[in-house]
């Protein structure tokens, strides 16, 4: 697969390495010899008919740029630095970014991709192709059909996703916000069965919601011809959102935790668990809908604007 690196005109200093290391046609020629396997010093030297010396003063350049790797690797004669290309393709952007306006990172997840999870019966999750694995057994949460999941269920417990973080590194995080459609949880279902359903991200709290019930009385708008009559059929939209100001359940204040609490951009991705606390006064479950399942068609969105 093709490696790609962007550029900005925002990142002065990491440019002007760039442009540095493309400025030599020596520097261009050890690239083109990168391009089909990885070399050593010495081989580069060879080839190229320059001095072992001049050749290390390239690949430094060059490896500063980030256009490639230089690893210590055991030899028959001691350690040897092995050279491999990082890069194929590199884009510069030479646009000044508008502060003023904000931009935003969105990404969407199966409710069967969750990382981790603790659940107990009544649970199941189910797929266009019908039930995965067996209803009210533990161990069929961890198969790897569960990806095909577009509605599961729990009495109590949680599910948790890591969302990858697309947040530039040099970019400030203003709002998270993540949308799901869900509903208590209980045999069969039941309108009026309560539940404190609680979302966390990256471990930390960011509101309790106590749904009204587990709905069935209506098919859900999405469900497939197979999900049966007489179970849980939809949900409700909901938005748990973090900003400065504080964090809100569909535009209502549940919490004083901010958006610089949660520590964004100190991971690679957002953990979002979804579940009962132990100790909550509703321990009701809930049942997750995907696209194709109950009112909404769409799995658990995760949006940051920055």
């Amino acid at each position: 697969m093709a490696k790609l690196k962007d550029f900005d005109i925002e990142g002065i200093d990491e440019l002007c390495d760039l442009g540095k290391a493309l400025s030599s046609p020596v520097r261009l020629k050890i690239l083109r010899l990168l391009y089909e396997e990885s070399l050593i010093i010495g081989e580069i030297a060879r080839k190229l008919e320059l001095p072992a010396s001049s050749t290390a003063f390239h690949l430094k350049i060059l490896e500063q740029a980030g256009l490639i790797r230089v690893e210590e690797q055991p030899g028959t004669r001691g350690n040897t630095r092995l050279c491999t290309r990082k890069i194929d393709h590199v884009t510069i952007n030479l646009v000044k970014k508008n502060a003023i306006v904000d931009e935003m990172f969105s990404t969407e997840m199966p409710v069967g991709a969750y990382t981790s999870c603790q659940i107990s019966p009544t649970c199941g999750m189910y797929g266009l192709e019908g039930c995965i694995g067996n209803e009210d057994v533990e161990y069929c949460f961890f198969y790897p059909e569960r990806m095909k999941a577009g509605i599961l269920w729990t009495s109590s417990g949680y599910v948790e996703y890591k969302f990858a973080n697309g947040v530039p590194k040099n970019r400030k995080p203003k709002k998270i916000a993540v949308s799901m459609e869900i509903c208590s949880e209980a045999p069969g279902y039941r309108e009026d069965w309560k539940s404190d359903i609680t979302v966390w991200m990256n471990g930390i709290e960011c509101g309790t919601w106590t749904c009204p019930g587990d709905y069935g009385a209506r098919r859900g708008r999405l469900n497939p011809p197979n999900w049966p009559d007489g179970s849980t059929q939809y949900g409700k939209q909901m938005i748990w959102e973090v900003r400065k100001e504080g964090s809100f359940i569909n535009g209502k204040k549940v919490s004083e935790i901010t958006i610089d609490e949660l520590q964004l951009m100190k991971q690679p991705y957002v953990a979002v668990r979804i579940g009962n606390k132990s100790d909550a006064h509703y321990v009701g479950g809930f049942n997750l809908f995907g696209k194709h399942f109950g009112d909404y068609n769409q799995d658990i969105i995760m949006t940051i604007e920055y």
